[in-house]
């Protein structure tokens, strides 16, 4: 064995590390509520009633994939200055009806696709 070898096998010598590839989730197939459903937990959001855990989180889902399809549209459309996008659609999905963004939220749109 060669002295460069043994020294980082004795040692704890470099290892690479490799990123693992994630799949980018695709917008146009995410499942969102029905109009119907939608309307009636944004409504009870806003009147502050109760919704169960389920009706939360579907509702939050529902909210993040229309505010991702929001960027996405405005991001590659030609008539937008760029970097105007994120103001538009937190305004019109989130602050016009009285909710809080949630965090990190640029992020997370990044791993779905258009």
């Amino acid at each position: 064995m060669s002295l460069k070898r043994l020294f980082s096998f004795q040692f704890g010598g470099k290892k690479k590390r490799t990123k693992k590839r994630t799949k980018k989730r695709s917008l146009r197939k995410s499942k969102l509520l029905s109009k119907k459903n939608y309307e009636d937990f944004i409504k009870k959001r806003q009147k502050k009633k109760k919704l169960t855990k389920k009706q939360n989180k579907d509702l939050d889902h529902t909210l993040f994939i229309k505010y991702c399809k929001c960027i996405k549209n405005l991001k590659y459309s030609k008539k937008m200055k760029p970097n105007l996008e994120y103001p538009i659609c937190t305004s019109s999905v989130y602050t016009k009806r009285g909710f809080r963004l949630p965090k990190d939220i640029k992020k997370k749109c990044k791993k779905y696709k258009y």
